[in-house]
């Protein structure tokens, strides 16, 4: 076990000396001036900057720590909640994206409202400022803690958190958007490079694919689809369970699509996004296969959420070190400072300036900057209470299947299906707000499903809400025509997108790379099955 006493200095000043330099760019490149500066960054971004800046958010500390330590539990079927939702993340930038961009809108709920009326917006708005307290900025917190105990026995949770907030704020709630993005795309450089470096030595260390399918021959642990019973991830699951998830994950979380929101065109937006893919898929040789390789050389000797750290401290060299855990420290302050920006956002673009619709874009950015210092105070506070939940994954999965199939019914429908009115979705989006709160404190071992796996819960939810939705949509009137007009899929959309792409050379087409993109999933898929 390492101490704070075996770090050399060599690796103490990298850590500080990122530290230093990341306050200082991300203050450099503050947005302030306006709230379309501040929330939005101006909407002028590149895809290069979209992609990086959505891979950086994506991976946080509960990404590094939470996913390694359960593929260390259970295997690489854990690689399924990212291979699925890549998948998704492809359907999204063809379909929802487009949308999202041309309506001009500043958060997710806003186009709720739009498409129906003000109740579904403060609905969803609520639901994503307290899950992304609890899910979002909690876990992240807690996956620092877990961290920095590890490497530094001596340190509490407390000041691990007090250190970790005041890091992110310090750029974060000065600089808005565009001090995240432009400090993402930094971290996520750092974060690669680090990820391949730890990638190297684990096989330095282990062995080659062959040793561990040798090593491992007697168990399921390298194979991505498992049996009807499997603990983790049972097959069905990758069908019915993991591409709603992967939904509300990618296209509903404002934390996310606010990156999305960011670009200056819908064609930046779409090809950001399928950058993030790429690189998402390659998080399966970044940290997927190293934590196998980590069961090997450490069997069953850590808690799970622990196995990430020992693999940081056991493995990597002096200056390396330091380079990894600035790494960590990326995926920290990235993870939160998205955040922070995001459910600032949701406050003060839907709550607070409709109280005070006269606010100018100084003020707007006054509550921004207030609002985001509460609610990293509030995650502080949960933070602690995660570790009755198991591991990080069992705990994000499990509260995303109760509070987010609601919401992907609702834009589904709201898409697809101009019968649906208002009423209709805020009926069903109401219907499963007391069962999502009770699983959320109590688990499903306190209801007749206790013995079912968590993940089915998710099709569940949403079959529920959806039936709610549809029932009582047929039940009211129908919608005013301004609700669907340009809110709903038409041939039109796809007439427009296909004029639109006669005038793109083939090597820039987004259609191209999505297909390469979906073929290289389903060739992962096939190789590890």
């Amino acid at each position: 076990m390492l101490t704070i006493t075996d770090i050399s200095l060599i690796d103490i000043s990298i850590i500080a000396l990122y530290l230093i330099g990341i306050i200082w760019w991300g203050l450099r490149n503050a947005k302030n001036k306006s709230s379309t500066d501040y929330f939005l960054a101006g909407r002028n971004m590149g895809w290069a900057m979209v992609g990086l800046a959505l891979f950086s958010a994506s991976i946080s500390t509960s990404t590094l720590i939470g996913h390694s330590g359960a593929t260390y539990k259970y295997g690489l079927v854990i690689f399924n909640y990212n291979l699925v939702s890549v998948l998704v993340m492809v359907f999204f930038a063809w379909i929802f994206l487009p949308f999202y961009i041309k309506s001009g809108i500043f958060t997710m709920p806003e186009f709720l409202e739009r498409r129906f009326d003000a109740r579904a917006k403060y609905y969803f708005s609520s639901i994503s400022i307290i899950g992304g307290v609890f899910m979002d900025i909690a876990a992240t917190l807690y996956g620092s803690a877990m961290i920095f105990s590890i490497i530094f026995p001596g340190i509490s949770i407390r000041a691990v958190v007090i250190i970790s907030a005041l890091i992110v704020a310090s750029y974060t709630i000065p600089g808005g958007l565009a001090s995240v993005i432009k400090t993402e795309v930094v971290q996520a450089v750092i974060l690669i490079v680090g990820s391949m470096i730890l990638a190297f030595l684990a096989w330095q260390n282990v062995g080659s694919w062959e040793a561990l399918a040798e090593r491992l021959a007697n168990t399921d642990r390298l194979h991505l689809i498992r049996g009807l019973n499997d603990e983790a991830v049972p097959w069905p699951a990758m069908i019915t369970a993991i591409p709603i998830l992967g939904f509300y994950f990618w296209g509903n979380n404002q934390q996310l699509v606010q990156r999305v929101l960011s670009a200056k065109s819908v064609d930046s937006g779409r090809k950001g996004v399928l950058l993030t893919g790429f690189l998402t898929m390659f998080t399966l040789y970044l940290i997927f296969i190293p934590a196998i390789r980590a069961f090997v050389a450490f069997p069953d000797t850590l808690p799970a959420d622990g196995i990430y750290p020992r693999m940081v401290t056991t493995w990597m060299p002096v200056g390396l070190l330091g380079i990894m855990l600035a790494a960590m420290i990326s995926a920290l302050t990235a993870s939160l400072s998205g955040c922070l920006n995001s459910l600032s956002t949701l406050f003060t673009m839907d709550f607070y300036r409709k109280i005070n619709p006269e606010a100018d874009s100084k003020k707007l950015v006054r509550v921004g900057q207030i609002s985001a210092t509460v609610i990293l105070i509030m995650g502080a506070i949960w933070a602690p209470f995660i570790e009755k939940f198991g591991t990080l994954v069992n705990y994000y999965q499990q509260l995303l299947s109760y509070v987010g199939p609601p919401i992907v019914a609702a834009f589904m429908l709201g898409l697809f299906w101009k019968r649906a009115n208002g009423t209709g979705i805020f009926t069903g989006l109401l219907s499963t707000i007391g069962i999502a709160l009770f699983m959320m404190f109590y688990g499903l071992e306190h209801t007749f499903l206790g013995t079912m796996h968590f993940l089915y819960m998710a099709p569940i939810n949403f079959l529920f809400t959806m039936t709610i939705m549809v029932t009582v949509s047929l039940l009211t009137e129908k919608p005013a025509q301004e609700k669907t007009e340009g809110m709903t899929l038409t041939r039109e959309f796809f007439r427009e997108e296909s004029v639109a792409f006669k005038k793109v050379r083939w090597y820039s087409d987004f259609r191209l790379w999505s297909l390469l993109l979906v073929i290289f999933c389903f060739v992962i898929m096939f190789i590890y099955r």
